[in-house]
């Protein structure tokens, strides 16, 4: 039986409320006061870089308080003045109601009760016998006023030719351009060692594209007596974001889509990429999520079912007077006493390798992502309410990582992102499960991370949130604490748990693993192994020997170089995302195949496949 293929993650990338992902420089905004000077420095000048601060400067408090889960700003709208429309119906004080209109602007279908009189070229009267129902333009005050938003400033339509696209779409150009610089390898390499079939991309949105340039705009438009174009329905579909990464960043001819699962969506998707990985389908997965959902419409939907903090809710947490301003800082409090998740936007995106081609390349290696189960709740009572099939992928994941690093290092090398959405089914729910699950395995003191309460809830790039940070974890040697919480509520389940609620500091090459867990409305549970650095070139080294080792060594050198000049570039912003609009077009002319193989471009694809099924082949 041929050996499962390792995934090695090779280059990662993105942007969310803590900055740009590469270089961990997101990461480190989220244990930014336990930095050295040196690296609190340079986590200031990628951020002054992104917000278009000229220097970095004393702007220092500036730069801080506008990252990370704050007041919504107005770069999305005023939660104290929220358009909307007031119905009401007009009804004549004596005798009929009386308008004067411009022509164009009567209806198609003239309504019953409507007499018209032309009173000039441009102008008619309208008699209406009939009361009138009216759709007033007006505003009203937003009771959830808090969420994860991208660094003041900050917009990823600005670096490229956007064309009107959805912010979610812009925010997913900007991460797959950040994860393919950060790989330290040209693409165009990657291409001549790689067959065009074996690169894959998963990526997508949850929610889909729902702000004015998606979605959003398609449904309101009629409605708000405005015209719907072409880009609103083709646009807004929920694996757009993959799309986009092959046909403009990576000109992709391989496996491609979106695998959905609710808030663990980046979970299902890595699934795909490391299975692709493992049988060896792909050499190189590009596997990611974008979520914009910053927007009114969004959040009253999930402020309708209860589920967001809102500010009245805050401030009864903190025992404040009605007219008193809330932390917004604090909205997200995991694990504590709660009123609700804080919504988020964030676009993520990892590169997978199999470690033959990661060794061969020279490429760093950032650890490795190894399984991910998904499991569903089974029946339930409530759609949104948590079940059983956590349990499971828990324990399955933590299973996994057993067989890899065996006992000792799954007993004290590990640590666990958990969902930690800040809600009170959540906070015991979860801790339940994470508490019963070390139980079960022997672990006496799980580290459980949080990163939600620094981030905001970013639904289906949610996990991608928690892969990234965890690299960075690996890389600095500190787990972000619980730091908007002053201590657990009296319903969760600690036992065998270590809720970090200051940052804490550990040894990179001690650690083994993390589990990175998810769940999602109506049951969708996925919990996923990853392999530290330090465990990953040992399984690196065991399997492919000592010389092919040392060939890396040397080889990596120029990639770290290269990862360097990159890192060095977008601070200094030089660097632009990559976006190749109308470049390299593929049509007819250039497919040309034979019963054993294709060409299509410069990409040769094998058509002669093995038979799976030989044994019941006659």
């Amino acid at each position: 039986m041929a050996q499962a293929r390792l995934p090695v993650i090779v280059g990662f990338g993105g942007i969310n409320g803590a900055g740009r992902a590469s270089g961990h420089h997101a990461y480190r905004r989220l244990v930014y006061d336990a930095l050295p000077a040196v690296t609190r420095a340079r986590t200031l000048s990628s951020l002054a870089q992104l917000m278009g601060v000229e220097s970095r400067s004393g702007q220092e408090g500036h730069l801080l308080a506008h990252t990370l889960i704050r007041r919504v700003e107005s770069q999305h709208f005023n939660p104290d003045a929220v358009n909307w429309n007031q119905r009401l119906t007009a009804r004549a004080e004596a005798g009929p109601l009386t308008l004067r209109l411009r022509r164009q602007q009567l209806p198609a279908v003239i309504p019953p009760g409507w007499q018209v009189q032309p009173v000039s070229v441009e102008d008619v009267v309208v008699t209406i016998t009939d009361p009138l129902d009216v759709l007033l333009p007006t505003v009203r005050d937003f009771e959830v006023k808090a969420a994860g938003q991208l660094p003041t400033g900050f917009d990823p339509g600005k670096l490229y030719a956007s064309r009107n696209h959805p912010r979610g779409l812009q925010m997913m150009i900007y991460a797959a351009s950040d994860a393919l610089q950060s790989i330290g390898i040209p693409w165009e390499l990657i291409q001549q060692r790689v067959p065009a079939d074996q690169v894959s991309v998963y990526a997508g949105s949850a929610m889909g594209q729902l702000d004015g340039a998606g979605a959003g705009g398609m449904l309101r438009a009629r409605y708000n007596g405005q015209r719907v174009t072409s880009k609103f329905c083709p646009l807004s579909l929920a694996e757009m974001p993959a799309d986009f990464v092959n046909a403009y960043v990576l000109g992709s001819l391989g496996a491609t889509g979106a695998t959905l699962g609710a808030c663990a969506s980046f979970l299902y998707n890595l699934r795909q990429g490391i299975e692709d990985i493992r049988t060896g389908r792909a050499r190189v997965a590009f596997i990611g999520s974008a979520e914009a959902p910053v927007n009114p419409e969004v959040m009253d939907g999930y402020a309708a079912m209860g589920a967001l903090a809102t500010d009245k809710g805050l401030r009864e947490l903190d025992g404040l007077a009605a007219d008193a301003n809330p932390d917004h800082r604090r909205a997200c409090r995991p694990f504590a006493d709660n009123c609700g998740f804080t919504i988020a936007e964030s676009a993520q995106m990892i590169v997978l390798f199999d470690d033959a081609l990661a060794l061969e390349l020279g490429a760093t290696v950032f650890g490795a992502a190894t399984d991910v189960f998904v499991n569903a709740d089974g029946y339930k009572k409530s759609i949104s309410g948590p079940g059983v099939g956590n349990y499971i992928t828990m324990a399955k994941a933590t299973a996994a990582a057993r067989a890899m690093l065996g006992e000792r290092m799954l007993r004290s090398g590990g640590l666990v992102q958990a969902h930690g959405t800040g809600t009170p089914q959540n906070r015991t729910s979860e801790s339940k499960i994470l508490s019963e699950t070390a139980k079960a395995f022997g672990i006496t003191d799980w580290p459980v991370a949080a990163l939600k309460c620094y981030l905001g809830h970013s639904l289906g790039s949610a996990a991608g949130d928690q892969v990234t940070s965890t690299l960075g974890i690996w890389a600095e040697g500190i787990i972000p604490g619980i730091t908007s919480i002053k201590a657990l509520a009296d319903d969760v389940c600690h036992d065998k748990l270590s809720f970090t609620l200051q940052h804490r500091a550990i040894d990179p090459e001690s650690q083994g693993y993390a589990i990175i867990n998810s769940k999602g409305f109506g049951g969708n549970n996925a919990s996923a192994t990853l392999l530290s650095p330090a465990a990953t070139r040992k399984m690196l080294q065991a399997r492919h020997g000592s010389r092919l080792w040392q060939a890396w060594e040397q080889s990596n050198e120029a990639v770290r170089e290269r990862q360097q000049q990159h890192d060095d570039a977008a601070i200094a912003g030089t660097v632009a995302p990559t976006y190749r609009f109308d470049f390299g077009v593929l049509g007819d002319d250039d497919v040309q195949h034979s019963a054993q193989s294709m060409q299509v471009g410069d990409y040769v694809i094998n058509l002669d496949l093995a038979n799976p099924y030989r044994d019941m082949c006659g």
